[in-house]
């Protein structure tokens, strides 16, 4: 995409972290704003910004098949096929993976993983007829998963699910949009750690569903809030790459490119036969705190 002013934006997560970021980048280009949240009172703060565009704010759980679809509807009536859709909203979960509930697959597969499929499929077939009845139409998705979702960090196996299963979906997502058509594209979010606000995404979660954390839970959740909090690049940064991505044509969005070692290693040891390696050769003392901690 070359061209946004006038162009139509649907946002989920919108209301904080990269998908207010990416909101904001997308007002200043003048493109209608369609902003879906799960927090209502954040939605309206949100919305509030963007007085000088044209904006449809509508609070969405995306885990709901039929408010994803109220809201396909809704796009479709008020604006037409958009051009941009950022399947953004994600919560974040940890824990050794036996110790996950079965409430705790539900929640985070509902969110990271049926959110995104829910927004290709109800999306995708409104910009490919855009697409054929328009030559000069242009779409483009952007599915947010995580560097999680190319590596297999310890700890956290329900939130590794959701995002490799992400980065699978986008990626047969772009071979199949390449087998019909030329004016939609997609991409793939791979953040490392950025403060966003995902380490309190259970503020979010259902309460009927939420049982009490396990040790290895606490323990996840306090590594994985430390990380975050201590992020250098900024949600605003990885923003910008969204739309250099766009942009460019780009499928793969790294925030941390310096991150990919890892994942070279991770497919070698897929070519070689070898054992998956040690997550934490490079901070061993980190490892080694995991490991007194689950243990202690």
């Amino acid at each position: 995409m070359k061209r946004f002013d006038g162009r139509v934006a649907v946002i989920t997560g919108a209301a904080s972290g990269f998908g207010l970021e990416v909101a904001r980048i997308a007002a200043r280009e003048g493109m209608k704003l369609v902003l879906c949240d799960v927090q209502a009172d954040a939605l309206e703060r949100a919305s509030a910004e963007f007085a000088g565009n044209e904006v449809l704010a509508r609070r969405v759980d995306v885990s709901k098949a039929e408010q994803m679809e109220a809201l396909a509807e809704a796009v479709q009536e008020r604006f037409g096929a958009p051009h941009f859709v950022f399947n953004n909203a994600g919560v974040g979960a940890g824990g050794l993976v036996w110790e996950n509930s079965l409430a705790d697959w539900e929640w985070v597969l509902g969110v990271n993983l049926m959110g995104v499929v829910h927004g290709v499929r109800l999306f995708t077939p409104m910009m490919l007829a855009a697409a054929q009845a328009d030559p000069g139409f242009e779409g483009h998705l952007v599915n947010t998963a995580s560097m999680a979702g190319l590596l297999a960090p310890p700890n956290m196996g329900v939130y590794n699910v959701s995002k490799h299963a992400v980065v699978a979906l986008s990626e047969t997502l772009h071979q199949d949009l390449a087998l019909v058509t030329e004016q939609v594209r997609c991409s793939v979010l791979c953040p490392y750690f950025v403060p966003t606000g995902i380490a309190q995404s259970h503020r979010n979660r259902p309460q009927a569903e939420a049982g009490k954390p396990t040790r290895s839970q606490r323990i996840g959740a306090a590594m994985i809030e430390q990380a975050v909090s201590h992020g250098k690049v900024t949600a605003a940064e990885v923003a910008a790459l969204v739309f250099e991505a766009l942009r460019d044509e780009r499928f793969y969005i790294l925030s941390h490119p310096q991150a990919v070692g890892g994942v070279q290693d991770r497919l070698t040891d897929i070519v070689q036969g070898r054992n998956p390696g040690d997550p934490f050769a490079a901070r061993p003392e980190i490892g080694a705190q995991l490991r007194q901690a689950l243990r202690g």
